[in-house]
């Protein structure tokens, strides 16, 4: 028997007429790459939204499925196209541009994108590929000043292509399984490969964002959005906002924690989200030059990679702001987990509450968590039985797009995140490592994550990334790149042995510790120990 309701369609169609209906006079602020600061309302972005429609249908021949590729900063346009594009059901797919030249002309070609809409001041890049570029039929240029110039063939001026359209448009009644949105991995370990999302599956996942367990949003809130609006559909930020009515700030290309720090005063931004070495630097700044004023700022929702106890409570004490911890991947959507506080844990002393909220947390509603051993077997939820991260939900991927390669999902179809976890009796999952990172010295296991945790707590390090090296007798060892706050205090050998051995065995903390200016990075802000053990092999780390 089924159950007597309507059949409403969950399409982000939907989230858009919700947040035009109750939300219109909620705000879209942009900080744009020559400063000037631009603010509009959600009601005015509804309106643009559907000349974008017109102009998608009418003047560029966007067809249903078609695919549409977005090379941009953070801003109010951009959110319009994380509307337009699916609204037509046509498909938005957001380009990393700090990928490699080879993999963004890959990663175009592989999707097919029909349109490209492209940030005048990355045009340079595209410019680079674009004579590789096979489906590109149209590149419309955001942001441009009348006298732009550019190599690129048939473009168009967004504002230009918006000005020749009406804001009446019919939106098509579509099946919330189609195809919204399309991210790619960061290829790492291969070719990028695409996760392609569903409009049902990008409501339900903004839906349980805004909800108290997990980001708790609301219509009192001013949401800064750091994370770049091509990694991961900026974690669905433009979606989640709409739905609850939260006033939403883009910096556009300032990223440098400066700007930043300038962007949430002048905002009075009371929740924000961004990579841990954002708020590394963010919090660095402060500590050199203390705002005069208390921020706005409440909380910052912190993903992408393992977020340290001593950050969380170092920004907690010197400036009251509360770091949230979040897991999750592009294969889903991204949010898994978020660890907050139960009411269990209220009684708890401080530094027993840092330790849950420095992991990676419970699984949010519509998502389920395992771990499974070398032996294949689950493993018990006690916190200490180690074993692969495996996942399921309503906004998790069930393939690649264009690969019948079965080798990251089980038989029984959960999806292998590479990740080591332990999960404890309250549903609380710790990250210990990724499956290649994990350092095996002597037949035991030592994990890189959480040394780095503990080095990252010195109050002389800045940043710290922990590798294997190979070692004749014990088969790997670790070896630590340690970045520090001023680089004339440098913490001795023994002195950085005595400091871990509060925490660590003997045999787990390194013997071999190399100081360098900067941790290199990946193009979503993680540290690249790629790259890393590259330089090693290189005989850079000495």
């Amino acid at each position: 028997m089924e159950g007597l309701m309507m059949d409403y369609p969950l399409t982000t169609n939907t989230i858009l007429e919700y947040g035009n209906n109750v939300f219109h006079h909620k705000k879209i602020i942009t900080y744009l790459p020559d400063w000037s600061r631009h603010e509009y309302t959600f009601g005015d972005m509804y309106k643009r939204c559907k000349k974008l429609a017109n102009a998608l249908t009418k003047r560029l021949g966007v067809k249903r499925g078609d695919i549409v590729g977005t090379f941009a900063w953070n801003h109010g346009p951009h959110v319009e196209l994380y509307y337009g594009i699916p609204g037509i059901g046509a498909v938005c797919h957001t380009i990393n541009i700090r990928l490699s030249h080879q993999q963004i002309e890959y990663i175009i070609n592989n999707s097919e994108d029909k349109v490209l809409f492209v940030d005048a001041t990355l045009v340079p890049l595209i410019e680079k590929v674009a004579p590789l570029l096979e489906t590109v039929e149209y590149y419309i240029i955001i942001n441009a000043n009348k006298d732009f110039k550019t190599s690129l063939p048939n473009t168009i001026h967004y504002e230009d292509l918006l000005a020749e359209q009406s804001d009446a448009f019919e939106w098509p009644q579509l099946d919330e399984n189609e195809a919204s949105g399309m991210c790619y991995t960061s290829g790492t370990t291969g070719l990028p490969k695409g996760v392609l999302y569903s409009h049902r599956s990008t409501y339900l996942h903004a839906s349980v964002v805004m909800s108290p367990n997990v980001a708790n949003v609301g219509n009192k809130d001013i949401l800064l959005s750091i994370v770049p609006q091509f990694h991961v559909m900026a974690w669905g930020v433009p979606y989640t906002c709409l739905l609850s009515g939260t006033d939403m700030v883009m910096p556009s290309s300032h990223l440098n924690p400066e700007d930043l720090i300038k962007i949430l005063k002048e905002e009075k931004v009371t929740k924000a989200t961004g990579v841990p070495t954002i708020w590394l630097g963010i919090y660095h700044e402060m500590k050199k030059n203390p705002p005069k004023e208390k921020l706005a700022l409440k909380e910052y929702v912190v993903g992408g990679s393992a977020l340290p106890e001593s950050l969380i409570e170092a920004f907690e004490k010197d400036f009251g702001v509360k770091g949230v911890h979040a897991w999750g991947m592009t294969e889903t959507s991204p949010v898994g987990t978020v660890s907050q506080l139960q009411l269990k844990h209220e009684a708890l002393p401080y530094k027993e509450q840092l330790k849950i909220r420095a992991k990676q947390g419970i699984p949010a509603p519509g998502v389920e968590l395992r771990i499974v051993t070398e032996d294949g077997s689950i493993a018990p939820r006690d916190g200490q039985t180690m074993g692969e991260l495996q996942v399921k939900g309503a906004w998790i991927v069930s393939a690649y797009f264009k690969t019948n390669n079965r080798e990251n999902f089980t038989e029984d179809d959960w999806f292998k995140t590479g990740d080591v976890a332990t999960i404890d009796e309250d549903g609380y999952m710790v990250i210990t490592d990724r499956l290649k990172d994990l350092i095996k010295s002597g037949g035991e296991w030592i994990s890189s994550v959480e040394l780095e945790s503990v080095l990252m707590s010195h109050p002389k390090i800045k940043e710290a990334a922990v590798i294997a090296i190979p070692d004749k007798k014990w088969r790997e060892r670790p070896l630590a790149t340690l970045v520090m706050i001023d680089h004339e205090e440098k913490p001795s050998v023994s002195e950085l042995k005595e400091y871990l051995s509060r925490d660590f065995a003997k045999y787990q903390i390194p013997d071999d510790y190399v100081f360098i200016d900067e941790v290199p990075k990946t193009s979503v802000g993680k540290f690249d120990k790629k790259e890393i053990r590259k330089r090693y092999a290189e005989g850079k780390l000495t």
